[in-house]
């Protein structure tokens, strides 16, 4: 990598965004933009076709948060590679925002698909590959007594019913800036050291303050303030902040939550749902966590829409006291299409044959050289930017670090940047998550491709300051 052939730009300037020139960013923003635009006139007409039947011209308007000039439209995925209608092979570091971490429909996935459809798809019974899934689930994450769920965000909207149940609590604790899918409860922040709702919330009627409460991650003194006024069932939160930049726990924070949620009553709600990377069983294995009720999802079934959810021998002992006390009824929990057999077939192939400790030995094995590859070109071209690891997930973040919490993760976003080196390297084979600068190694990725979006990465800094 060639060093720098100009001083680096004042971070503190004006004109310099993240210590890049703006008018540098801008000029390489246009000139990517007019590259993949010119180079992919098969997927621009089918944007058009699009704009005529969907809303916004997205089946889903987070896909609009993509900064290319139009989307690229996939023709087939496989393995670690995407490949689009214009022809063009693309290296997949996204994987779905997770959804397809262990790689686009892995082998055994696909089979278990194939032989289950002859089957039938859904009949709101069990079957036996649903009792194997059970045991496999306890195997891998441990001895929970386990539901199905089809989204993380079900999961989870579930896991606080549950909180709410057994411990006649109204409010959630959670973290300022996190994201636990598209749960109204946890969608606060902090202003001035009050709970509010979130800025932007569309539709939102409620004052979420009277549900939840927010803390900065990282702030037990703040948490057991928290926890102390009573009103509190549950604390819910990821073991490494993540869709916010990466914030890593420190040292004794994951212990403390664990040990303050005891002492005041409070369940501890770990969602793994993207630090399942962390390793074979996730975070809560890897670090030997003890939460009441853990959440996984998205990956958990090879891509197919699936979630669980587990509750702890003690937790469910008291669900089950909660739940025969209450008026016959509807219990507002849980969705017809639910623990369908597809599901089970998925997840009893995932966690068997796709999930497995030698699949998360080759993940951690490319994960480390891309973060050092990453590392090393920020360095070599004088960014003040950091590059974080959690298993097979890593991110570089325009900002020095190490990041603490929320507000910081916050202010080290910059969006004109990220999406100009995301289109940058698209344009040069390399795709990685829109919403943060999110790249993930599955079993599938090959060292050429990790090289090669190191050489990408590498080629665009020189681009910006040299």
């Amino acid at each position: 990598m060639p060093a720098p052939d100009t001083p680096d730009p004042d971070p503190n300037r004006a004109d310099v965004v993240a210590g890049l020139s703006r008018e540098r960013l801008a000029d390489l923003a246009q000139r990517e933009a007019r590259r993949f635009a010119r180079t992919r006139p098969l997927s621009a007409a089918a944007a058009k076709r699009a704009a005529s039947v969907y809303l916004d011209g997205v089946p889903l308007h987070w896909m609009k948060d993509w900064p290319m000039p139009h989307l690229p439209l996939v023709e087939r995925a496989e393995g670690a590679t995407i490949t689009d209608i214009d022809g063009y092979r693309i290296d997949d570091f996204c994987f779905g925002d997770t959804g397809s971490m262990f790689g686009h429909s892995p082998a055994p996935v696909a089979k278990a698909i194939r032989a289950q459809a002859r089957r039938g798809l859904t009949y709101m019974l069990p079957t036996e590959a649903a009792l194997e899934a059970g045991r496999l689930l306890c195997e891998v994450f441990g001895p929970f007594r386990w539901q199905i769920a089809t989204t993380a965000t079900d999961a989870n909207r579930f896991a606080l019913r549950v909180a709410r149940a057994v411990t006649g609590r109204p409010k959630v604790l959670v973290f300022n800036g996190c994201y636990h899918g598209t749960v109204d409860d946890a969608f606060v922040t902090l202003d001035h050291g009050r709970t509010v709702n979130r800025p932007g919330l569309l539709g939102q009627v409620t004052d979420l303050s009277t549900l939840a409460v927010a803390c900065e991650f990282n702030d037990l003194a703040a948490v057991e303030a928290a926890l102390a006024a009573g009103d509190v069932a549950a604390i819910l939160t990821e073991p490494v902040m993540t869709n916010s930049c990466m914030v890593l726990p420190a040292p004794g924070f994951l212990e403390g939550l664990r040990r303050l949620a005891t002492r005041y009553g409070a369940l501890l709600i770990i969602d793994e749902t993207h630090t399942i990377s962390t390793g074979y069983g996730g975070y809560t294995r890897v670090h030997g966590l003890q939460p009441d009720i853990f959440v996984v999802g998205k990956c958990v079934a090879g891509g197919l829409p699936t979630a669980v959810w587990g509750l702890s021998e003690a937790t469910a002992t008291r669900y089950q006291t909660a739940n025969a006390a209450r008026a016959p009824g509807h219990s507002g929990m849980g969705t017809t299409l639910s623990a369908n057999p597809l599901q089970f077939a998925c997840l009893e192939a995932t966690l068997s044959e796709v999930m497995t400790p030698k699949a998360y030995d080759h993940m951690e094995t490319l994960a480390q050289r891309l973060h050092a590859g990453l590392a090393a070109a920020i360095a070599v071209h004088g960014l003040p930017w950091h590059v974080v690891r959690v298993g097979a997930r890593v991110e570089f973040i325009c900002a020095p670090g190490p990041l603490h919490n929320g507000s910081e993760a916050a202010l080290a976003h910059q969006p004109q940047v990220e999406a100009a080196l995301h289109t940058a390297l698209l344009n040069r084979g390399a795709l990685i998550a829109p919403f943060h600068n999110m790249m993930l190694i599955s079993p599938a990725t090959k060292k050429r491709q990790v090289e090669n979006l190191i050489a990408a990465f590498d080629e665009v800094l020189t681009e910006l300051t040299t």
